[in-house]
C-alpha cells in the first residue's frame, strides 16, 4: 500500500489523513490527527514520513492525554519494523526471538520518548542503538549461569578484550598482574574479575572435555564420596580409650589391626595360646564398644 503522507504533513492538524481501509484496528483516532491504516501495509518511506508528522505532533500533546497515547502507540508499531531488523542481529543466541523483540521494543519506545526533531537526527539512527543496548542489557544480565554483581560483569567484558590484546602482543596468555596494569585497575580486582567470569557458562556434566575427548564425561572425572570420612569421628573418639587400656592390650590391638598379624601370629609374639589371644581381643573391642556407646549417650 503507498499512501501519500507528505501531504498529510502539509495540511492543517485538523485535516483528517487518508481513511483507513475496512481491516483498520477499530480504535478510533483522536479529532485532528490521521487514521492510520494496518502497518504491515505501509511503505518504509511511508512509515518514516507519518513518524516525521506524529513526532511533531507529540511535541505539541499534552503528555498522559488520549491523544498522546495514540500518536506514541503509532510511533510504536510503525517503527517495529526496526526493532526486528536489530533483534536479527542475535538470531543465533538461545533465547526466543520472540522475547528478543520484546526487549529490541522497550528499547524502541525510550527511543521515542528521548527523540527529539530539533536535532536534525533521523529517528532510525537515534533508535537503533538503544534499541541495540537494550538487547544486549538483556543478555548481559540474564545469560550468566551464576548471578554475579553488574560491576564484574562489565569487568569480563574489559577482560576479554585485554586479553585477546595482550595474547597477540605477549605470545602467551597474560598473567593477572598485566591484566591490571593494562586496563590500569587493581590487581585483586582482576583477579576477582577473571573468578566471577567462570560463572558466565555452566557445562552439563554429560560433556565432554574439550582437551581430551578420551577422557569421558566431566562427571566421570568428579571425585567420588569418601566413605572414610565418616570413620573420622569415631576414631577421635576411641584415642582416650584406647590410651587408658593396659600396655600388653593396646600391644594386641596393635598386632591384630596395626602390623595385620593372626591371632597365632600374635600369640607366638607374646608367649600365649591363640585361644587366649582371641578371648583378650574380645574383651578388649567389648571394652571399647563400651566406651564409645557411654561417649555418643547424650545422658
Amino acid at each position: 500500500m503507498r499512501v501519500d503522507f507528505a501531504a498529510v504533513a502539509a495540511a492543517a492538524p485538523a485535516v483528517q489523513a487518508p481513511v483507513a481501509p475496512e481491516d483498520a484496528p477499530t480504535t478510533p483516532a483522536p479529532q485532528g490527527l490521521p487514521v492510520i491504516p494496518p502497518v504491515e501495509g505501509i511503505a518504509t518511506e511511508d512509515a518514516r514520513a507519518l513518524s516525521k508528522v506524529l513526532f511533531r505532533r507529540m511535541a505539541e500533546l499534552e503528555e498522559g492525554t488520549h491523544e498522546y497515547a495514540y500518536v506514541r502507540n503509532t510511533l510504536v508499531e510503525l517503527n517495529l519494523a526496526l526493532v526486528r531488523f536489530a533483534a536479527g542481529r542475535f538470531r543465533t543466541r538461545s533465547e526466543p526471538m520472540e522475547d528478543i523483540v520484546q526487549v529490541g521494543t522497550i528499547g524502541l519506545i525510550k527511543a521515542i520518548d528521548r527523540f527529539d526533531m530539533d536535532r536534525g537526527l533521523e529517528f532510525p539512527t537515534f533508535a537503533l542503538p538503544t534499541v541495540i543496548g537494550e538487547i544486549k542489557r538483556f543478555f548481559r544480565d540474564t545469560s550468566w549461569a551464576v548471578h554475579v554483581p553488574r560491576r564484574l560483569q562489565e569487568l569480563r567484558l574489559d577482560l576479554a578484550k585485554a586479553t585477546d590484546a595482550l595474547s597477540f602482543t605477549l605470545g602467551r596468555e597474560p598473567t593477572a598482574a598485566e591484566l591490571a596494569e593494562h586496563l590500569g585497575l587493581p590487581e585483586e580486582d582482576v583477579r576477582e574479575g577473571l573468578v566471577a567470569s567462570a560463572g558466565y557458562t555452566a557445562y552439563s556434566l554429560d560433556a565432554q572435555s574439550d582437551d581430551d575427548e578420551s577422557e569421558g564425561a566431566i562427571a566421570d572425572r568428579l571425585g567420588e564420596e569418601d566413605t572414610g570420612l565418616e570413620g573420622v569421628l569415631d576414631h577421635h573418639a576411641l584415642k582416650p580409650l584406647i590410651r587408658a587400656l593396659p600396655e600388653r592390650d593396646r600391644k594386641i590391638l596393635s598386632l591384630r589391626f596395626g602390623a595385620e598379624m593372626t591371632q597365632s601370629e600374635i600369640g607366638a609374639e607374646l608367649g600365649i595360646s591363640q585361644m587366649h589371644v582371641s578371648r583378650l581381643l574380645s574383651r578388649i573391642l567389648t571394652r571399647l564398644r563400651q566406651g564409645m556407646a557411654a561417649a555418643s549417650d547424650p545422658a
